[in-house]
């Protein structure tokens, strides 16, 4: 921010510009064949939607919010039933 004399929003918006470009970008090679197995792929692509998740809006991993209660408590506590 010092370096390019630019507010703490606009950062933000900076960052979330190259998260949502680097989404893209893993969604297309993800869809294209590869000669690795789609159970790496699976859990690489899996890590990396729990940090977008927990890392969204904040730290979300050391400050846990009402949002990242709700996702866990929905997952693990009151699951849908099927």
């Amino acid at each position: 921010m010092e370096e390019y004399g630019v507010t703490a929003q606009e950062a933000y918006d900076v960052f979330n510009k190259h998260v949502e470009s680097a989404w893209k970008d893993v969604n297309q090679e993800f869809m294209k064949p590869t000669e690795m197995p789609a159970e790496v792929l699976n859990r690489s692509l899996n890590l990396a939607r729990v940090m977008d998740v927990l890392y969204r809006e904040g730290d979300g991993y050391t400050y846990v919010g009402k949002a990242a209660k709700g996702g866990i408590t929905s997952l693990l506590i009151e699951p849908i039933a099927l």
